[in-house]
């Protein structure tokens, strides 16, 4: 299950990124993580990019209300969603 937390009207999560992948991806939720792939390499910041902007298409939202609040060098990034609540993300991201 996917590990959400809220603090000052944002929702918090981890995501485990593949980057050039052969697509943008969901891949699942693992070890309270989502799991995606991105078809943007790993350089100058261009997989971070494609991160906050697949999961603003997910999400429904704006690419700015979505940033990553720690992990730029890392494949686990700690990203907050402004103006969602825990409930709202848990609910988009598994499917209903």
């Amino acid at each position: 299950m996917l590990a959400v937390s809220e603090k000052n009207g944002s929702a918090l999560f981890s995501v485990r990124v593949k980057p050039g992948g052969k697509k943008d991806e969901l891949l699942g939720v693992h070890d309270g993580a989502l799991k995606l792939s991105v078809k943007a390499p790993p350089i100058e910041g261009k997989a971070n990019r494609a991160v906050t902007k697949f999961i603003s298409k997910i999400l429904g939202v704006a690419p700015s209300r979505v940033d990553i609040v720690s992990g730029e060098s890392s494949r686990t990034k700690r990203v907050r969603v402004e103006g969602m609540d825990a409930q709202e993300v848990k609910k988009i991201l598994s499917g209903g």
